[in-house]
């Protein structure tokens, strides 16, 4: 990926230069996006947007000039959201929120793992503060798993894929800061991808955060009811950690793997 930058005036214009802000993007798509890309009454306007509710402030699908997308605005959560919803303290471009998320992906794409490909990022900045946007390539007929368990079509056999891809990621060295049951999609061809990597990272290998990811991904199911699900135990949270287990003892070699938790 050969990333590009171009400058960003915000949705609506920088009034008196008060305003400013950049744009990265992968220049394979072909074209050079500015801020109506990040606006999703624009997309509305031209017919080509379709909002989906889930996460803080929901995702919308949009038809780019480069392809099929996913635009998120990025919102605060927790306590830090009474303050405000959806700006952020300044400390330079490359920490800002979207820019930071853009450049994880595009590492991890490159290297072969299952996530989402950026396609281009922005930051307005106003002041001492931000607010930031992202867009993805869209994973066309896919569901999460918290949808799949309130259909009821978690299996085994989802639980291994689900369990060796998490390996796959921790071998790699990448945290999910936000590991739950809503951030985990499946697709059409039964391809198990993780998406929403804000404030995600490469960390050195570590059973802490390990378990912890898996932790946090079983508090979500359990938040979603799975304790009252038919057999959840034994038919998926169970084959999940045996193929996790598995996964991480096959990238390591013998022995105990790296990240093992039951």
């Amino acid at each position: 990926m050969i990333e590009a930058q171009v400058p960003s005036a915000g949705t609506g214009g920088a009034a008196n230069g008060a305003i400013l802000g950049a744009i990265l993007f992968d220049r394979a798509i072909g074209t050079v996006p500015d801020d109506a890309w990040f606006d999703r009454a624009h997309w509305a306007a031209l017919g080509k947007s379709d909002v989906q509710a889930g996460g803080r402030g929901g995702v919308a699908f949009v038809e780019t000039p480069a392809g099929a997308c996913a635009l998120r605005h990025y919102h605060r959560g927790g306590f830090a959201a009474r303050f405000s919803a959806d700006r952020y303290l300044w400390s330079g471009a490359a920490r800002s929120r979207s820019f930071r998320e853009f450049r994880l992906l595009a590492h991890l794409s490159h290297n072969g793992l299952p996530v989402s490909a950026p396609v281009a990022a922005r930051y307005v900045r106003e002041g001492i503060s931000y607010r930031a946007d992202l867009l993805t390539r869209r994973i066309t007929s896919a569901h999460t798993l918290a949808q799949r368990l309130a259909a009821a079509t978690l299996d085994a056999g989802l639980a291994e894929r689900v369990g060796r891809t998490i390996a796959r990621f921790h071998s790699a060295e990448v945290w999910h800061a936000d590991l739950n049951a809503h951030n985990i999609l499946v697709d059409a061809e039964q391809t198990v991808w993780l998406i929403d990597f804000d404030r995600g990272r490469l960390r050195k290998p570590a059973l802490a955060w390990q378990q912890a990811n898996l932790k946090r991904l079983r508090r979500s199911f359990d938040k979603l009811g799975a304790r009252r699900a038919a057999d959840f135990e034994a038919q998926f949270w169970q084959p999940l950690l045996a193929a996790y287990h598995a996964g991480m003892a096959e990238q390591h070699g013998a022995g105990a793997p790296r990240g093992a938790w039951s």
